[in-house]
């Protein structure tokens, strides 16, 4: 799918900006430029093709616009708190920090149910926030975004990129903090190691590749569930997956080859391999 592979090439350009850069405010500026880019492509796309049904739609504006979207606002964040933050005296920049790490808590308790919603992995209300037709029925309240354009926004698409985002900005903060307090040179640090990766593909390749890891012993080697060493994976990954088990059916039901996923990694490994011998 075009979305993915545009998706995994931010996800790569991403990676190389993080080691390039010369410091934070530096890789957040490219960070911004690229993402902004991509989201551009993005809508030029969505204009000239219809969705073929409501869930293509649904899983455009809650998974695959939610990777550059969220990684947008993290960066616009970080680079404008950079900017601000206090040269000298440390205990100025502590308080700094604090008065951030309150704004990012006063965010999730704003957002509570929602938040509640989107870690719970429900998709119950997905259809009137994530498609276009309700943008006139739930109004957002509690964000930055006086403007909506209603090619390319849904009720809750942008709060969920802001969800997101903030989430990754409170491992940020801790980092930051634990810099200053330490009296660590924190300009140029590595953005905080907590920095979830983007799983740019489906709930159902979450679930054949979580299934193969614990089958391969994963999980009896440290006596852990299907759902635990699920759990494990979403603090490396931003994702939530759902219905898991039903999912799980619905791999082995499938007519065809029933590793799909597997099957394109290996594909995908063997054509690198044979890329490097060239």
């Amino acid at each position: 799918m075009e979305f993915e592979k545009k998706n995994n090439e931010l996800i790569k350009q991403l990676e190389d900006i993080k080691y390039s850069s010369a410091g934070i405010i530096d890789r957040s500026i490219k960070s911004i430029i690229i993402c902004r880019n991509l989201l551009s492509e993005f809508k030029k796309i969505i204009v000239a093709h219809e969705f073929e049904s409501i869930q293509d739609e649904v899983d455009f504006f809650k998974r695959i616009k939610q990777v550059p979207f969220s990684q947008l606002i993290y960066y616009s964040e970080v680079r404008s708190f950079e900017i601000q933050f206090p040269k000298v005296d440390r205990a100025e920049q502590l308080k700094f920090i604090k008065k951030k790490i309150n704004k990012l808590n006063r965010f999730f308790l704003y957002n509570l149910d929602f938040g509640q919603y989107v870690n719970s992995g429900a998709s119950h209300f997905d259809k009137a926030y994530y498609t276009r037709d309700h943008l006139d029925t739930y109004h957002i309240t509690t964000s930055k975004f006086y403007f909506q354009d209603p090619d390319f926004c849904t009720p809750r698409d942008m709060l969920l990129g802001k969800f997101k985002a903030y989430l990754s900005l409170v491992g940020y903060m801790d980092q930051k903090q634990h810099y200053v307090k330490n009296s660590l040179n924190s300009k140029n640090m590595n953005i905080q190691p907590t920095e979830k990766i983007p799983w740019p593909f489906t709930n159902t390749d979450w679930v054949e590749l979580l299934y193969a890891l614990c089958a391969n012993g994963l999980a009896k080697q440290n006596g852990q569930s299907i759902t635990k060493i699920s759990k494990i994976l979403q603090e490396v990954f931003d994702f939530t997956p759902k219905e898991i088990y039903k999912t799980f059916q619905d791999i082995k039901n499938r007519k065809n080859s029933r590793t799909l996923f597997l099957d394109q990694l290996t594909a995908s490994l063997l054509s690198e391999m044979n890329k490097s011998e060239e």
